[in-house]
């Protein structure tokens, strides 16, 4: 049997033993922090985790006693960062982010044609929103499109009512003899203006020439101006060498200043020619003269082969050079055969 006298000295030596043992400062957890901090604790003190602003805990105990053994229980807690509402989609825009969570940040941008209404950025804060609110994507606007000066507008037709949106257009028309120097469609632009506006200027023409051996006609007024227009024409056996009507141009002179030409007289009695890819006798085609710019192919012999090729002649003010190669056979020489009567080569 124990003596009563060594069950209270053994207890005695335990409690010497274990009164000299303190609990040391806790484990350090992310995101968390201890309340009261100390480098050591009694048996029997107390601590409290909390997570940090921004953070909740999960899983584990919160509160611990410094048991007498001087070591802390197995602490579980974790700190975990709050996530604010998911925020990966911007109408007509985009979101710039890594995770939703606190504290990061995301960043918005906008396409071309829309700007950010709110802010460029935003930040989950700790209590899981969104600081500053969220932006959205506004479309670009374009006041109504001025008018240049002696112009008028041709045609607009805005987006949304009588707003103009981005790539709209308006496309303007000068006032008559008014020319237009610049693109006549502007375009509403990403930034929310137009692009360059067209200038109406008015533009004089000199009154124009009378051509030799001809005559012009042209509007019965003191000044010519811009689409003002001049008709031509020639004398008789004199031809129109360009357009019969020209206009006055943007650059204040005449689109084209024609001349007269002189018909060809054709010495030629008699010969076979191609016209306009055909076979035609050249003194029926042409008895009242060749005009200027008309061409004609005459045939002539290759004698070594026997056989008939043509060369080119045009009539160029009044002249008509015959190629040398053609040999006119006078009518007695009946028994001569014409070139154009030749095989071809």
């Amino acid at each position: 049997m124990i003596s009563p006298v060594l069950i209270l000295f053994s207890t005695f030596l335990c409690h010497v033993a274990l009164a000299g043992r303190t609990c040391p400062q806790p484990d350090d957890l992310p995101f968390a922090v201890v309340v009261p901090l100390k480098t050591f604790y009694e048996p029997g003190e107390q601590i409290v985790y909390s997570c940090k602003p921004g953070y909740v805990s999960r899983g584990g105990m919160r509160r611990f006693t410094c048991p007498l053994t001087g070591m802390w229980p197995i602490n579980t807690l974790k700190c975990i960062p709050r996530v604010c509402p998911f925020a990966g989609i911007l109408e007509n825009g985009v979101v710039r982010y890594t995770t939703f969570e606190y504290p990061n940040t995301i960043s918005f941008t906008c396409n071309t044609g829309f700007f950010l209404n709110g802010t460029s950025s935003a930040k989950c804060t700790e209590e899981g929103r969104w600081s500053p609110e969220l932006p959205v994507c506004a479309p670009v606007t374009c006041p109504p499109p001025p008018v240049p000066k002696f112009a008028t507008l041709k045609f607009h037709k805005p987006s949304s009512g009588n707003t103009s949106l981005y790539q709209d257009t308006a496309v303007f028309e000068c006032l008559p003899h008014y020319a237009m120097f610049g693109n006549d469609t502007v375009t509403c632009t990403a930034h929310g203006n137009w692009t360059e506006l067209p200038e109406c200027r008015e533009v004089k023409c000199p009154f124009p020439s009378r051509p030799d051996n001809g005559f012009v006609n042209y509007p019965a007024k003191p000044v010519l101006l811009y689409k003002d227009k001049a008709t031509f024409g020639c004398h008789e056996t004199y031809n129109l060498d360009g357009p019969e009507e020209v206009e006055c141009t943007k650059m204040g002179n005449w689109s084209s200043l024609p001349s007269c030409k002189a018909s060809c007289k054709i010495s030629i009695k008699k010969a076979t020619v191609l016209y306009l890819g055909e076979r035609v006798k050249i003194q029926e085609q042409f008895k009242n003269g060749m005009k200027h710019g008309d061409k004609v192919s005459f045939f002539c012999k290759n004698k070594e082969k026997k056989c008939s090729y043509t060369e080119e002649a045009q009539c160029i003010d009044g002249t008509l050079d015959v190629p040398k190669c053609f040999k006119e056979h006078s009518s007695l020489a009946f028994w001569k055969t014409d070139a154009w009567d030749v095989k071809p080569c």
